[in-house]
């Protein structure tokens, strides 16, 4: 078992034999790298491990298909974990458009395809339950890319992330991807106890936007009218889209009224109690049993009406 001083120097002497590694890898892309994911694929090829905190669509999952692609070139094995099946799926998908699906495996609950390719998909639960059954597909390997990693922080799931890290040969890089993760460094720092060497890269800018919305009544309004400022409670107050804000004061008014309305009388009567027919089942009030008929007030009852508080009432005649 190696120490992460000499799985450097390995790194180090790999580079020196094959200083294009990382400049094959990059004139495959189809678009040019953010500061950030040149950060991690450096750090990748360097022999450390890497967690990388960025926003969703800014292409963090590209420093694990460079693990992905240093294993295929030196010879070693990579593994992509992903919390749900869907996600393995998709990724296998990815994978296999670009290396070949004689190159690419996928391991789930579902689907078991080319387990003993270099390059394999699976949910974290397969790579655990491998690892404590000694299982011989784990020869070789050299990468492990753990997709969505703040799945560690899960009340019910997190402890089979926490025992992969854990449990992993030392020799093993490992590569975390998450853009949910608040508290980066300090999960960096315990990574780094635990795996060696890790290099935490926090990305903030968010390339595609967020934007919320609410809807009140049959109407979609923007919550906001200023989403570039920085979301505080005091900022949030004033950001508050002033049509939405009269409008909702305008629905209240109008349940408001609806409300009492029928509090007072309206097709339910004094106590909110259904009307008591008088008549028999000809006589258009009842049927003589206190069962309500289809007579006047009934018949103008909107069946799809707004109550009080917003609530949705319908009528079933």
């Amino acid at each position: 078992m190696s120490t992460p001083a000499e799985r450097y120097a390995a790194a180090e002497r790999g580079r020196a034999e094959d200083p294009t590694v990382v400049s094959d890898f990059t004139g495959g892309l189809a678009f040019s790298l953010d500061q950030f994911q040149r950060r991690g694929i450096e750090a990748v090829a360097d022999g450390s491990g890497v967690l990388v905190a960025a926003p969703t669509g800014s292409g963090k999952t590209v420093v694990g298909e460079f693990a992905v692609h240093l294993a295929l070139r030196t010879g070693r094995k990579a593994f992509y974990t992903t919390p749900i099946k869907a996600l393995s799926n998709q990724k296998y998908a990815d994978l296999v458009r670009v290396h070949g699906a004689y190159r690419v495996g996928l391991l789930t609950g579902d689907s078991s395809i080319n387990g003993e390719a270099p390059v394999v998909v699976m949910t974290t639960e397969v790579l655990r339950n491998m690892m404590y059954a000694g299982s011989p597909t784990l020869r070789g390997l050299g990468f492990v890319v753990m997709d969505e990693v703040h799945y560690l922080a899960d009340r019910f799931r997190g402890a089979v992330w926490e025992e992969v890290i854990i449990h992993l040969p030392q020799d093993v890089q490992v590569i975390s991807l998450s853009a949910t993760v608040s508290n980066a460094e300090e999960f960096g720092a315990w990574l780094g106890e635990v795996r060696g060497e890790t290099t935490v890269i926090v990305e903030e800018h968010r390339p595609v936007p967020l934007w919320q919305h609410m809807m009140v009544g049959q109407r979609l309004f923007d919550l906001f009218v200023d989403e570039t400022s920085a979301p505080t409670a005091e900022a949030d107050l004033a950001r508050l889209n002033p049509d939405l804000l009269a409008h909702i004061r305008s629905f209240e008014r109008t349940t408001d009224r609806r409300g009492r309305l029928e509090d007072a009388g309206g097709p339910r009567g004094r106590r909110g109690q259904p009307r008591r027919g008088r008549g028999g089942p000809h006589g258009g009030r009842g049927n003589g049993h206190g069962d309500p008929g289809v007579g006047a007030e009934q018949q103008d009852v909107d069946p799809w009406r707004v109550g009080p508080r917003g609530l949705l009432v319908v009528h079933v005649r």
